[in-house]
């Protein structure tokens, strides 16, 4: 298999580089690459392709900015995978008044199937009416319940997501190894709000007390709306820290 290359530095097209990666972001799409396989060599995707070894490296390279292949030296180059620790770290943006990352724990779930609302549904990109899971549950940091959730699915893209029970802490493992679906990104808004009756039960508070609320859409390798989530944080002894590079 080789890439036609001879136009690619005309005015207005892609760097071939760029065309590389689109390859490969296929393949890891498509499971042809699995999470944590590691990938041929440079030369040889280069032989395979017809490039220069500078052209694949060049792609490579921008994969891994994006997190969507880890390189190790002396090791390779491995498609990327969520696990429990990373995909905490690198998604859940909770410290402690101290700076340090508050990892939470999850105690209370329930997931159920019904029909997205209009606005899950534009915002997911599904038909109207189409089914979606949704789980409802409480996180917990030292024993004590700093967050509450509200997470919407597609019901056709995760089938029988209701029968993994307990469903796992870090839901973003279960997307990957289960489904195939990896989490890449995410877009999130935040706004201050106050704690609803039902909210301010899971979380012990009284009810009207300020929370935090974030409402995050996950994206996965091509950008493709996945999950819709929106959490409802207690603040007084932690902080929403985002880095701003």
């Amino acid at each position: 298999m080789q890439l036609v290359a001879r136009h690619a530095e005309r005015p207005g097209s892609r760097p071939l580089y760029q065309q590389v990666r689109d390859l490969f972001l296929a393949r890891i799409s498509s499971g042809a690459w699995r999470p944590a396989e590691v990938l041929p060599s440079e030369q040889a995707l280069a032989d395979e392709l017809g490039v220069s070894q500078g052209t694949v490296r060049k792609a490579l390279d921008s994969l891994a900015n994006d997190n969507l292949v880890e390189r190790r030296q002396g090791k390779g180059t491995f498609v990327a995978k969520h696990t429990q620790e990373s995909a905490q770290f690198r998604f859940f943006r909770l410290c402690g008044e101290s700076g340090d990352r508050a990892l939470p724990t999850c105690k209370h779930s329930v997931i159920k199937l019904r029909r997205a609302k209009p606005v899950e549904a534009r915002t997911l990109q599904l038909d109207s009416g189409a089914e979606i899971f949704e789980i409802d549950r409480t996180r917990y940091v030292d024993d004590q319940p700093i967050l509450h959730e509200t997470i919407s699915l597609a019901a056709e893209k995760f089938p029988n997501l209701d029968g993994f029970q307990p469903l796992p802490n870090t839901l973003y493992t279960l997307y990957q190894s289960e489904y195939g679906v990896s989490i890449n990104a995410a877009e999130e808004s935040i706004r201050a709000t106050a704690a609803t009756a039902q909210i301010a039960r899971r979380l012990r508070t009284g009810a009207g007390e300020p929370l935090l609320c974030v409402e995050r859409l996950a994206l996965d390798v091509n950008r493709a709306p996945v999950e819709l989530r929106r959490s409802f944080y207690l603040t007084d002894a932690h902080h929403y820290a985002v880095s701003l590079n």
